[in-house]
């Protein structure tokens, strides 16, 4: 089958959901369905539908550096009537030319080593962090790109927060040691508003791990957690000041309640049913910068949930929503949402507990496989993408129903950093091993009235 039929064949299926399957692939033909066309040649869109590439690995930025590769989660936002983008970048110290340096590190004397989080004693610099987009909606067009963080390691997905910054996370806990002057595996908060490299501080606070994703309720300033390991947590951080993430707080994981060290993964058994809701508690963690990165060893000890691999994070519906890219029985993925108390984080939760339910599991990689970055999208569906090759922007319905909005048919790179304008009509994602960034426009309204 050609990858132009299948794609035609796997939307049509999707989007009837799970019920009757089967039934429908026996006895329903797939021709009035085909109306997906090359945007170009990296995607295929529904007919009507555009992607423009915006920015591309190795190009020169405003600031004279070069746009980084391995373009991971971002986000937009609205300033001063033009679209920002925070996208981050999940490099390590090599491959240098990944970096935004150049391919011999020619630039790299041009910042000095307070700029860096971890200059690497000058030899062995990290070179992940994110870099900032200033995109005029109506042009289309970028006006100008600058690195904004550098000194990081794998700057994986990260989050908004309501009070205009972008929250990026180090999906790596490589110790301070001989080529590495700082301790690795922390988030760190970029303002919205900057025009340049921000004075790197992390938030040591929220915890020392494998971050991937975070999600701040607005209602309570809570920053919600994911964690990419086969044997994650789900974290929150309840900080002392909302708004203000550096002045510290507490962070704590999710447990089951009445259910100690509940598995959420249904690969051995199915403990959890697609559409199961469970009453939730959080448990204190301490010892927090967890030097030999045991956090959630020593929380699933205690009690707390585990999880296969939590990524992508968003809040939206008055839920947070998240990915876990290998849980399920055959490890291709499952999606939750957690709905917070009306007293979350209050000494009166217990009154009436937040609620975690397992939103989808279809357990098949004709629907969905090994879901990552998500987001919300302006309708109320979660727009998600997935970490493989031959990977689809996919759709989930309030009621569980899967449908496929594009497809990476150029590169065997999986799709990164999905993300919606404030407007709504510009969709953004990465194709992160090619170092692209695009933008897909066309008639949402009529994509999300056919869905």
């Amino acid at each position: 089958m050609n990858s132009r039929r299948k794609f035609i064949k796997q939307s049509a299926v999707v989007s009837i959901g799970f019920a009757g399957l089967a039934q429908y692939l026996t006895h329903c033909s797939f021709a009035k369905n085909e109306t997906m066309t090359a945007a170009n040649q990296w995607l295929e869109l529904p007919k009507g539908f555009e992607a423009k590439i915006i920015s591309q690995w190795g190009e020169k930025m405003s600031d004279g550096f070069f746009v980084p590769s391995r373009a991971d989660g971002m986000a937009a936002f609205d300033l001063d009537g033009k679209v920002v983008l925070i996208r981050n970048h999940e490099n390590s110290p090599k491959p240098i030319e990944f970096g935004p340096f150049g391919k011999d590190l020619e630039l790299f004397d041009l910042l000095h080593k307070e700029q860096f989080y971890d200059h690497g004693f000058g030899g062995n610099p990290s070179l992940g962090g994110t870099t900032t987009v200033v995109f005029d909606e109506e042009k289309q067009e970028v006006e100008k790109q600058f690195l904004s963080l550098i000194g990081t390691n794998r700057n994986c997905a990260g989050g908004p927060t309501p009070w205009n910054t972008w929250i990026t996370c180090e999906e790596d806990t490589t110790p301070q040691g001989e080529e590495n002057e700082q301790s690795h595996g922390y988030n760190f908060e970029i303002p919205v508003s900057g025009t340049g490299l921000i004075v790197p501080k992390p938030i040591k606070a929220m915890g020392r791990f494998n971050h991937e994703a975070v999600a701040v309720d607005p209602s309570t300033g809570i920053v919600y957690q994911t964690e990419d390991q086969h044997d994650s947590l789900i974290y929150r951080y309840l900080p002392h000041v909302p708004g203000e993430l550096h002045e510290g707080g507490v962070l704590q994981a999710l447990v089951i309640k009445d259910q100690s060290s509940f598995d959420t993964r249904n690969i051995e058994q199915q403990a959890l049913a697609v559409g199961q809701s469970l009453a939730v508690e959080w448990m204190t963690l301490d010892n927090v910068e967890s030097p030999a990165d045991d956090l959630r060893h020593r929380g699933f000890e205690a009690g707390a949930a585990v999880f296969d691999r939590g990524e992508g994070m968003w809040y939206g519906n008055e839920e947070v929503y998240f990915a876990c890219t290998n849980g399920g029985k055959n490890r291709s993925g499952q999606v939750f949402k957690y709905k917070p108390s009306p007293f979350e984080g209050t000494d009166r939760e217990a009154e009436q507990p937040g609620v975690l339910t397992l939103f989808a599991e279809p357990n098949d990689t004709e629907i969905l496989k090994f879901c990552d970055n998500l987001t919300v999208s302006p309708w109320g569906d979660v727009i998600l993408v997935e970490d493989v090759a031959d990977a689809y922007i996919r759709g989930i319905k309030p009621n569980g129903e899967i449908y496929n909005i594009g497809r990476n048919v150029g590169s065997k790179s999986e799709l990164t950093g999905v993300c919606f304008s404030p407007s709504g009509k510009t969709l953004f994602v990465n194709v992160q091993e090619e170092g692209l960034t695009m933008a897909i426009t066309g008639p949402w309204d009529q994509l999300r009235d056919k869905v």
